[in-house]
C-alpha cells in the first residue's frame, strides 16, 4: 500500500473517527459507535474497509490497530521523484501550455524565463527582421501575461538578442 492510498482510506470522515475511536481503545462495533457518534451500520463498514487495507484486525470480534502494519508503512521508501533543474519552478509558475501567464518582478526569474522564451524562439546566429522577431514572440503572449514588444526589448535588454540596424540575432 503506497502512502497515498494510506492517506485515501482515511479521507473519509466516518472511517477516519472510527479508526481514531479504534486508536484510542474501543473494541467492538458498539464501543465503536458510542465514542465515534455513528450509526453501527456505517461503524461496520468501516471497519471493513479499515480491516481490508490492513489497519485494523478483528480477531474474534476484537477490534485493534495494525501497528505492525502502520510501522511497515512508514518504513516503505518515497518513490524517486524526478530531478527538477533550476529554473523549473520559475517556468511552472510563469507559462502555462507553453504560453506567458506573466512576466516576474525580480530579474534572475525573469531572466531564466527570457532564456526559455530566446532557446525555444530563435536559433543561434541567425537573423531576424524584427517583423520576424514580433511573429516569433506573439504565441508567447496570447494569454495576455505580456506583450510581444515588451518581451523583445527584455530579451535585447538581457542581451539574449542584439540588435543592429533592425535586424536581430542570438548570440
Amino acid at each position: 500500500m503506497s502512502t497515498q492510498a494510506l492517506a485515501g482510506s482515511l479521507a473519509e470522515d466516518g472511517r477516519r473517527r472510527v479508526f481514531a475511536a479504534i486508536v484510542l481503545g474501543a473494541t467492538d462495533v458498539a464501543q465503536v459507535a458510542t465514542r465515534a457518534e455513528l450509526p453501527a451500520r456505517e461503524v461496520v463498514t468501516a471497519v471493513r474497509r479499515l480491516t481490508d487495507v490492513g489497519l485494523v484486525t478483528d480477531a474474534d470480534g476484537t477490534l485493534a490497530v495494525d501497528a505492525g502494519r502502520l510501522r511497515e508503512l512508514a518504513r516503505t521508501p518515497r518513490p524517486e521523484r524526478p530531478v527538477e533543474q533550476p529554473g523549473d519552478a520559475v517556468l511552472r509558475t510563469f507559462l502555462r501550455d507553453g504560453v506567458l501567464v506573466g512576466l516576474p518582478a525580480q530579474r534572475g526569474r525573469r531572466r531564466i524565463l527570457l532564456e526559455h522564451i530566446a532557446v525555444r524562439s530563435f536559433e543561434p546566429d541567425t537573423s531576424y527582421p524584427e517583423r520576424a522577431v514580433d511573429e516569433a514572440l506573439r504565441p508567447w503572449c496570447v494569454a495576455g501575461g505580456s506583450d510581444h514588444v515588451t518581451l523583445r526589448r527584455y530579451l535585447v535588454d538581457e542581451q539574449l538578442l542584439t540588435r543592429e540596424r533592425g535586424v536581430y540575432r542570438r548570440p
